[in-house]
């Protein structure tokens, strides 16, 4: 499997998690997995940054495939596999065509850098 595949692969797969993630059928556990899971893969701060040669990247092909497999053995294989197609939809034409599920990421990202300069202001 070359790299362009296997990224294509985890694209898909972490759109599976987030479908599962808002899913009702999910099981909460799974749920508590899936939402590290999509937090780790839109958050801009990595355990270790990308601007490190090899290494910077070498994290997000090990955790999020990690926390993938984690994610999906917590879900029943018929609930998961029902799953897939809704992610292939999402990627049809190369580009999510649902960008917005990003926002409360983003937000939660924007909320903490903002409590985190207001305290350093007022310190």
């Amino acid at each position: 499997m070359t790299i362009k595949e296997r990224i294509k692969r985890i694209k898909l797969k972490t759109t599976q998690v987030y479908i599962a993630l808002i899913s009702k059928e999910t099981p909460w556990l799974a749920k508590i997995v899936a939402g590290l899971t999509i937090g780790y893969a839109l958050s801009p701060i990595d355990l270790i940054p990308d601007f490190i040669p090899i290494f910077g990247y070498l994290d997000d092909l090990i955790i999020l495939p990690v926390l993938i497999y984690i994610c999906i053995h917590l879900i029943p294989k018929s609930t998961w596999e029902s799953y897939e197609p809704r992610s292939q939809k999402i990627w049809e034409n190369g580009v999510p065509t649902k960008w917005y599920f990003a926002i409360p990421i983003i937000m939660t990202w924007l909320l903490l850098i903002t409590w985190i300069f207001v305290k350093w202001i007022l310190a």
